[in-house]
């Protein structure tokens, strides 16, 4: 082999991905993540089946004139039109390949040659599987002088067998040959004994390339890939995400890092812009409409992140302790302190620190009390509920009612009803109030006008989201009018009834705090009229 120790990336992303059902890609998109394929270092890209449509045809066409840094590549089953479509689809592309490929196992020898021009027997069989791989090799030949042969279901073929059919097409001019485990049957140490065996006992010169094409229908994609190098292959066939037929393919951002962070061990060079695995798999991610699992090794949402307080501390000191890679080295954030029910003090206080919050030392226990009780509500705490805690702590108390507890009601057969305690502050007296409305926030807001004994102006209502996730906190703002006078009202909480509560509360306290300062002045201003009237008298 040129190179032992370089491991040609083989991404088929817009080939054996997009066959998973539902992952269709439009034209622009192909393009697009042909280019950030190119873009993150992809040896070989496989852009498409040409004889199965026009627009497969096009797709590979479009790819090849447009992306030159990558090998692009045409898959074509050994057949004549296959290869010829193959080819032309090519044409104009400056550094191509044209992957042809035929079934090899006996199950499938049996499933898909059974007519009778294919011989009679078994044996008769497998040679008329022979002469279709040579002649589409040689045929192939005649476009360019990058030819790859894959076995179908090579995992469950007989070895004596695979021996003689890859020699044979060895002999007519590949120059990669392709081992997959189709089916994804096979086990680490049996797929790395294949590889040693074929290219132990096949008459294989330096010039020729192993691969191998995983597929994760026992989990073992991966690991399969990994073993079948370790046997001497030096292609892995991969797709970003690990999308494509059945349980899908092994995942090249998978494959890269562990051979990466395993450099110690493995020792192998690769062509990989690891910084751009996170933007890719976003990319395909959004083309095929496959959401990326949040516990997804290397770029899945969670895959740098820390929630466990022992984890946080651990890893606040020293990031080896907990992670094995950087985040920034994949594109992921450097550092994703999740916080949860489960972290810690120090993780808290560390994302206030981060997001450029100070609090006083004796604020910090009352502060972090509240954090516990929100994460119990909460899945995940992000920053906007942070900066949400810190100033609820800071806010100042009503000054004249208070809402001691409330109860809101939605039925489809009735208006919606609302009960509501209240204290006066002032005087210690609870209110109590019943009342129904148009809609559950029209209700509230009228059980607390009549509790108080006084009906509010409502100007205005909005609503909105300020952190993320189906738990995200709300922000609730209220605009109160009284005597031409505007007073504003604004909570948050994941809760938007109690967010609408808090606000109103807040803005009535306002209202009132404006009518007790206006009738004090009144006062004031009656009493200084008296004493300079008694003054002149």
């Amino acid at each position: 082999m040129p190179n032992t120790n370089h491991i040609t990336i083989f991404d088929t992303t817009l080939r054996d991905g997009e066959q998973a059902p539902g992952a269709a890609m439009t034209m622009r998109q192909k393009l697009r993540i042909a280019h950030q394929l190119a873009k993150l270092g992809v040896d070989v890209i496989e852009a498409g089946f040409p004889v199965s449509s026009p627009q497969q045809f096009d797709a590979v066409r479009k790819i090849a004139a447009e992306v030159s840094t990558s090998t692009i590549c045409a898959l074509a089953r050994a057949v004549e039109g296959d290869i010829r479509a193959a080819g032309d689809a090519l044409l104009g592309g400056s550094n191509t390949r044209i992957h042809t490929f035929v079934a090899t196992s006996d199950i499938h020898i049996d499933a898909k040659f059974g007519s009778a021009r294919f011989c009679d027997t078994l044996a008769e069989k497998r040679q008329s599987v022979i002469r279709m791989a040579v002649e589409a090799v040689e045929l192939a030949k005649s476009y360019t002088d990058d030819i790859e042969f894959s076995a179908e279901d090579a995992g469950r073929t007989d070895i004596g067998y695979l021996c003689e059919i890859v020699s044979a097409v060895i002999e007519a001019g590949a120059t990669t040959i392709n081992i997959p485990d189709t089916t994804g049957y096979c086990i680490p140490d049996e797929y790395r004994a294949m590889f040693a065996a074929l290219i132990a006992r096949c008459d294989v010169s330096d010039d020729i390339v192993f691969s191998t094409h995983c597929h994760d229908d026992l989990g073992l994609a991966v690991a399969n890939s990994i073993a079948g190098v370790q046997g001497g292959a030096r292609q892995i066939e991969c797709t970003i995400n690990g999308i494509g037929e059945r349980a899908g393919n092994a995942s090249l951002e998978e494959v890269v890092m562990a051979l990466h962070v395993r450099g110690d061990r493995y020792g192998y060079d690769l062509g990989i812009n690891t910084r751009e695995l996170m933007n890719t798999s976003r990319m395909v991610s959004l083309a095929c409409g496959f959401p990326v699992p949040p516990n997804k090794a290397i770029v899945g949402a969670n895959a740098f992140s820390h929630e466990a307080g022992i984890h946080q501390h651990g890893v606040l000191k020293r990031r080896d302790t907990y992670e094995i890679m950087r985040a920034e080295d994949v594109g992921q954030q450097a550092e994703q302190i999740r916080l949860g029910r489960h972290s810690g003090r120090h993780g808290f206080f560390s994302r206030l620190v981060n997001i450029g919050v100070e609090v006083a030392e004796e604020q910090k226990e009352e502060l972090y009390q509240r954090f516990v009780e929100l994460a119990d509500r909460k899945k995940e705490i992000y920053d906007e509920d942070l900066l949400t805690l810190v100033h609820n702590t800071e806010r100042v108390p009503s000054l004249y009612f208070e809402l001691t507890d409330m109860a809101v009601a939605v039925q489809s057969s009735e208006k919606p009803r609302a009960e509501v305690a209240l204290t006066n502050v002032k005087t210690g007296e609870q209110l109590q109030h019943r009342a129904t409305g148009d809609g559950p926030i029209d209700a509230l807001y009228r059980a607390i006008d009549e509790a108080v004994g006084r009906t509010y102006e409502l100007e205005a209502y909005t609503i909105q989201s300020i952190s993320e996730g189906a738990d995200a906190f709300g922000e609730v703002s209220v605009v109160l009018s009284a005597g031409g006078e505007h007073f504003r009202g604004s909570a948050r909480n994941t809760d938007v009834i109690a967010a609408s509560a808090e606000a109103y509360m807040t803005a009535l306290n306002l209202v009132e705090a404006h009518r007790h300062d206006e009738q004090n002045a009144a006062f004031i201003g009656e009493g200084i009229m008296q004493s300079f009237q008694g003054g002149v008298a």
